[in-house]
C-alpha cells in the first residue's frame, strides 16, 4: 500500500512539473508552423510590399515560413476583425497603418473590433509618406495650378482613395483651399492609382511605395508630399506648405500586431528578430528605395503611440468635416 501511494505521489509531482514547464516548451519550440501576415489592402499596395520585404526576412530568421495574406475591403476593417478574432497562438500577425487603427473609428458608424483592446502590439515599422499626384495629361504642374484647375472645373475635380489617409488628405485640401472635390472610394490604393493614369479620376493621394514607380515612369504627376517637411526619401518634391497650402501635415505609419492574448515571450522574440531586420542596413535601404521611412519600437511605445494616434484622427476627421460612414 506505502509502495503504491509511493508511486502515486511521484506520478501527481511528475504530472505538476510538466505542466509548469509546458508553456515554456511550447514557446520555445515557436514556431512550429507557417505563420500569416495578415494585410488589409490589396497586392501592390504599400503596406503590401512592406510586407513582403518583412515576410522574406522573418521566414530566414524565424527558419519558418512567414506568408503575406492580403484581405482588402471595408477600408481594412475585414483583415482587422480577422485577425482580432483569431487564435493569439502567434501563427496570425496583422502588418497595418493607420487606416484600421487610427481613422476607421472616427470614419465609420461601426467597426467589429477595437485596436487597442483586440491586438497585442508588437513593433512599429515606420512610415510611409504620402504624396499629392496627378494625371499627367492634365495641365497641372504644381499644386497651384491644381487649386486654380478645381477652382475653374467646380465639381469636375475628382480625387480617388484607397484608405484613410487618402481619404481625410483629400477632405482637408479641398476644405482648405474652398475647392469643391468628387470623392471616388476604393477598395485599394492600386485600383485608384490605375483610375488616375488613365484619366477617370483627376488626382489622389498616394503613400509613395504605392505609387513612386508610377511617378518616375511618368504615368502620374507628383506635386508634393503631404507631411510638414519635405521627405528625405523624394527631396526634389516640396512639402504641401511650400507649396501653398499651410498647416497641412499628414503622414501614414505601419506597424505589427498580434492578437491579444498572444504569450508575451512570442511577442518579445517577434520584436527582437523585427528589430534587427530592420536594424539591417539592406533591408533599411530595400525598404527607402519603395518609398517607407523605416524604424522599429518596443511593444509598449506602439501601445502607447496608437492610443495617442487614435485622438489625433479624431481630429483630423473632425477638422476635416467628414461624418462617420
Amino acid at each position: 500500500m506505502k509502495t503504491s501511494l509511493r508511486g502515486l505521489a511521484a506520478a501527481i509531482v511528475t504530472c505538476a512539473v510538466a505542466l509548469l514547464l509546458a508553456p515554456t516548451a511550447w514557446a520555445q519550440a515557436y514556431p512550429g508552423k507557417i505563420i500569416k501576415l495578415v494585410v488589409p489592402f490589396a497586392a501592390g499596395s504599400g503596406t503590401d510590399a512592406v510586407a513582403r520585404i518583412t515576410a522574406q526576412n522573418l521566414t530566414d530568421a524565424l527558419g519558418q515560413q512567414v506568408i503575406v495574406d492580403n484581405k482588402p475591403g471595408a477600408n481594412g476593417a475585414i483583415a482587422a476583425e480577422f485577425v482580432a478574432r483569431s487564435a493569439p497562438d502567434g501563427y496570425t500577425l496583422f502588418m497595418t497603418t493607420n487606416t484600421t487603427h487610427s481613422a476607421n473609428p472616427s470614419l465609420m458608424k461601426k467597426i467589429n473590433y477595437d485596436p487597442v483592446k483586440d491586438f497585442a502590439p508588437v513593433s512599429r515599422m515606420g512610415n510611409l509618406p504620402f504624396m499629392l499626384v496627378v494625371n499627367p495629361e492634365l495641365p497641372i504642374k504644381s499644386v497651384k495650378d491644381l487649386i486654380d484647375y478645381a477652382r475653374k472645373n467646380p465639381g469636375k475635380v475628382s480625387y480617388g482613395t484607397g484608405n484613410s489617409t487618402g481619404i481625410v488628405a483629400g477632405a482637408t485640401f479641398g476644405l482648405a483651399n474652398k475647392i469643391e472635390l468628387l470623392h471616388v472610394s476604393y477598395k485599394s490604393t492600386p485600383p485608384a492609382m490605375t483610375d488616375v493614369m488613365g484619366g477617370q479620376v483627376t488626382m489622389m493621394f498616394t503613400d509613395l511605395a504605392s505609387g513612386i514607380g508610377n511617378v518616375k515612369a511618368g504615368r502620374m504627376r507628383a506635386l508634393a508630399v503631404t507631411t510638414a517637411k519635405r521627405s528625405a526619401l523624394v527631396p526634389d518634391l516640396p512639402s504641401m506648405e511650400e507649396a501653398g497650402v499651410p498647416n497641412f501635415d499628414l503622414n501614414s505609419w505601419n506597424g505589427v500586431f498580434a492578437p491579444a492574448g498572444t504569450p508575451a515571450d512570442i511577442i518579445a522574440r517577434l520584436n527582437a528578430e523585427l528589430v534587427k531586420i530592420v536594424a539591417r542596413p539592406e533591408v533599411k535601404d530595400k525598404l527607402a528605395q519603395i518609398g517607407f521611412d523605416a524604424f522599429t519600437s518596443t511593444p509598449a511605445e506602439l501601445d502607447a503611440f496608437v492610443r495617442s494616434e487614435l485622438v489625433k484622427w479624431a481630429k483630423l476627421v473632425k477638422d476635416a468635416g467628414i461624418e462617420a460612414e
